[in-house]
């Protein structure tokens, strides 16, 4: 592979291109990987739209965040993400030794992004030499399509070691059959979603860049009960990862926000276990384990100088302060913002989408 591509420590790192003179066959490259997401946007424009109404705003930038497209029955934003996903359907290959960290959006994906990297790499950066304390998580665990395939750019990932810890928002229906038989395990975090569409819609607003344009709530509402919000139906995302759990748990490990806060310790041994790095008894005794929870608190992350006076800059057109990934972090908050008749109706369509799974959430 040529050497004008991203490695993954590259982008990791924010390291620029070296200024070097290219060669013919590195031009070549670079001219096909133009065409083909040159080809993704020209196909992206056939998909079903949908715009959040109210769109009192002309900034560009807050349109990525009000437009959505349909893409094989899910709704993305068809700037970095769409894009980002399809070349990572045609392009990424897993291997079997790999971690992917699975989430809808705005489920708690930060947290266990800090929780798994420091647990995975606790003997290489202990304590005060984690990176967590000078990155954010999100750039610590870089994400498919937004990071390493949303730049109109794929990353070389071939170079990386292994355990190679990724994420991505892809539901588990959109991902090719070779992600499913790689070997590789998927870890996947949801939580209850009246609380996944407030913090979503707190999101949206915070990282809006016109000041005199916020989406309003109930128009956020209508559109999340009809499924369009990032990688939405939020149910369809769930379901699929739920039934993947079902079919191959030593695969698959399906986990609850609610259930994570409530007895972190517990889950994060899980967690650590089904990663094939158990926290041993003499680790345990020498209060590894806390160590890494008090690390990975919400309140020591959102204390972090680069979490409130840092910018999400990785590969991402839309930039915005890290602080927008910290907000409450409450299981519950939902009832400060949703009415009891705004509620029903979205308990009512996931029960009514997961009736007979098996799978539930508290009220």
């Amino acid at each position: 592979m040529s050497s004008h591509r991203r490695t993954h420590a590259q982008v990791s790192n924010k390291m620029a291109f070296p200024f070097s003179a290219k060669n013919r066959e590195e031009e070549e490259e670079e001219e096909e990987e133009e065409k083909t997401y040159k080809k993704y946007d020209q196909f992206i424009l056939t998909l079903p739209e949908y715009t959040i109404k109210h769109a009192r705003s002309s900034a560009m930038q807050d349109l990525k965040y009000r437009q959505y497209r349909q893409y094989q029955s899910f709704w993305f934003t068809p700037d970095r993400m769409l894009p980002g996903i399809m070349a990572a359907q045609d392009h990424f290959i897993p291997r079997a030794s790999d971690i992917l960290i699975c989430t809808p959006v705005k489920v708690g994906t930060t947290w266990l992004k800090a929780l798994a990297f420091a647990t995975l790499n606790r003997n290489d950066q202990p304590g005060k030499q984690s990176l967590l304390l000078s990155h954010n998580p999100h750039h610590c665990v870089l994400n498919l399509e937004f990071n390493l395939y949303g730049s109109n750019r794929m990353t070389d990932l071939t170079v990386g070691t292994s355990p190679r810890l990724l994420s991505t928002h892809i539901p588990c229906q959109l991902f090719p059959t070779s992600w499913l038989s790689s070997g590789c395990k998927f870890v996947y975090l949801c939580r209850n979603p009246k609380d996944t569409f407030i913090s979503y819609w707190h999101f949206v607003n915070k990282i809006m860049k016109d000041v005199n344009y916020k989406v309003p709530l109930g128009d956020a509402f209508d559109a999340f009960l009809k499924g369009v919000h990032l990688a939405g139906p939020l149910w369809d995302h769930v379901f699929g990862f739920w039934n993947a759990s079902l079919v191959n748990p030593d695969k698959v490990l399906f986990m609850k926000y609610e259930e994570l806060k409530s007895d972190t310790a517990v889950h994060l041994k899980k967690l650590a276990e089904f990663m094939g790095c158990p926290f041993t008894e003499e680790e345990e005794r020498d209060g590894v384990l806390e160590k890494i929870l008090d690390m990975c608190s919400f309140e020591s992350l959102r204390n972090l100088k680069v979490n409130n006076n840092g910018t999400a800059t990785t590969d991402i057109s839309l930039k915005f302060g890290n602080d927008a990934y910290f907000r409450k972090g409450e299981v519950g908050d939902w009832v400060n913002f949703l009415t009891p008749e705004m509620a029903e109706r979205l308990d009512q369509a996931m029960q009514q989408k997961l009736n007979g799974s098996g799978l539930s959430f508290k009220p």
